[in-house]
């Protein structure tokens, strides 16, 4: 398994991909997960980077909860 965001893959980055993060604001943190946020492309850190994606996977599940239910009544009431 490629391991891109350890070590000798981020050499070639700018301060060997240590930044600012823009969204959590942590300082000197590997900011190597391209997201877009406000529009725009940025790089973020891995903490903000699993924290999106587990909001993102949340309200995936809470919509396809969402939407049998909704197509429930409506099939009962055809039944009746």
């Amino acid at each position: 398994m490629s391991k891109g965001h350890r070590g000798a893959g981020i050499r070639s980055e700018v301060h060997h991909g240590r930044g600012t993060c823009p969204r959590c604001g942590k300082v000197n943190v590997k900011v190597l997960y391209e997201k877009e946020i406000d529009g725009k492309q940025a790089k973020i850190c891995k903490v903000c980077n699993a924290t999106l994606k587990n909001v993102a996977r949340k309200e995936a599940r809470a919509a396809k909860a969402a939407a049998p239910a909704a197509e429930a009544p409506a099939t009962e009431e055809a039944q009746a």
